[in-house]
């Protein structure tokens, strides 16, 4: 269900955020949802690393 809403923003990060959003071919809503859904999203659990797995961590290409 989409729930209109309305921000005050300065008038320079609007036409930023306009440009960048057109730039990614999305609307500025839809970029602004992404990204309070990724901040407001319960972090995912952590899977446990092995040491094993973690000293070979970078040494793999």
């Amino acid at each position: 269900m989409n729930t209109k809403l309305t921000l005050v923003l300065d008038k320079s990060i609007i036409e930023r955020a306009k440009s960048y959003a057109s730039t990614k071919k999305t609307s500025l809503s839809k970029l602004i949802e992404s990204y309070l859904d990724s901040v407001t999203a319960e972090e995912k659990s952590k899977e446990e690393i092995s040491p094993l797995v973690k000293s070979l961590s970078g040494v793999i290409s």
